[in-house]
């Protein structure tokens, strides 16, 4: 196949093969999700020491358990011996030590090797040496984030600085008050589509009237393709006969107390790359965590984070969640209708970007200088 010259409107995306082929998706997990900042779990679900959950960054197991005085620790999920996953379960609960299954290594909360049979013969163990590897942690916006690398770059930079970037101000998001808030709601996609292909997705609002009705009637800016991210510290504003953030655009709750006039009934997108998207509304916050499992196949967990007391009240969420739930759904279809083209010769070498996509363009460019070594 021939290709023309492009029009100046009209910018290339990546190739195909940059959605499809194992040797690239390889190659992102080891430059990009094993070296950068990852959003791994929310810090609340890990609610009393002992509590241990799980999770896939890049191509490691992590796991991240709360020690005794009450602090999040993370770990490779591998038992220093043979190298047995130690935790086979994505969570779950131990008194004060965990245990491998296959020589029963065990392990304080604080990773140091503490028993194993015939350890007392063995007086020339340095336990600390051999006990799990630690991964850095550092805990923001009520989650907790890992990285994988030796070296890891400056949160302050990276992660706190997209959203700072995106917001204009980097007081802005703490106006939310994230960590203080409580999960309402927590859906996990299994989407059957590359990690890169939802991130675009998310960023550009060009196919927001073709597919998202109920988003457009609360949001009417979308229906003009221009999505919020565009512009640095623009948040998209209700429609004037909207009454909330939700589905049916009824009234939702009492907005968030730190929420000052210029950010109420606005809503605001922050992209923090690789994997984490989060979306700013007067009375919720919504945050999405991305798994990439295959080329083909990424997992998403999306949470809905309310004032406690709603929480606990047992007020009806429904109409409020449902909102985003069925945004989600219509872009993760979307995006699985989307990857059987990426292997399609009139795929091989990409695809276009009409002007208000052309900011994703910079999205190519990080992905590729990062494969590159940049």
């Amino acid at each position: 196949m021939t290709t023309t010259p492009l029009s100046p409107s009209l910018i290339t995306t990546l190739a195909g093969r940059y959605y499809t082929d194992p040797e690239i998706f390889r190659r992102e997990q080891e430059q990009i999700f094993e070296r950068l900042w990852c959003c791994a779990v929310r810090s609340a679900d890990l609610a009393k020491p002992g509590a241990f959950r799980t999770v896939q960054i890049g191509r490691e197991s992590v796991l991240i358990t709360r020690n005794r005085a009450g602090g999040l620790r993370a770990f490779l999920n591998v038992c220093r011996h043979r190298g047995a996953q130690l935790c086979t379960e994505e969570s779950g609960e131990v008194r004060r030590t965990l245990q491998c299954p296959y020589h029963a290594w065990t392990y304080d909360l604080e990773g140091r090797l503490v028993a194993a049979p015939n350890l007392q013969r063995m007086p020339d163990i340095d336990r600390t040496e051999r006990g799990l590897v630690p991964v850095p942690l550092r805990e923001w916006l009520g989650y907790a984030w890992v990285c994988l690398a030796d070296d890891p770059p400056s949160f302050e930079d990276s992660v706190i600085g997209a959203a700072t970037e995106r917001l204009g101000d980097p007081a802005a998001i703490e106006h939310y008050r994230t960590e203080g808030l409580a999960l309402g709601k927590r859906v996990r996609y299994d989407v059957r589509a590359n990690w890169k292909l939802i991130v675009e997705n998310f960023m550009e609002c060009y196919h927001c009237a073709t597919i998202h009705p109920e988003l457009t009637d609360v949001l009417p800016e979308f229906a003009d393709g221009f999505a919020a991210q565009y512009y640095v510290g623009h948040g998209a504003e209700f429609a004037e006969e909207a009454a909330g953030f939700t589905v049916d655009g009824s009234a939702g709750f009492d907005r968030l107390p730190g929420i000052d006039d210029a950010q109420d009934r606005r809503y605001y997108a922050i992209t923090v790359r690789p994997q984490v998207f989060v979306n700013l509304v007067p009375d919720h916050v919504i945050v999405h965590r991305m798994f990439p499992m295959a080329p083909d196949r990424t997992v998403v967990e999306c949470d809905w984070l309310y004032l406690p007391e709603v929480v606990d009240s047992g007020a009806d969420l429904s109409r409020s969640a449902e909102l985003f739930h069925r945004v989600n759904s219509q872009d993760f279809a979307a995006c699985e209708r989307t990857q059987p083209a990426m292997s399609s010769r009139a795929y091989r070498h990409g695809g276009v970007l009409v002007p208000s996509e052309h900011h994703i363009g910079a999205f190519h460019r990080w992905v590729t200088d990062l494969l590159a070594g940049g």
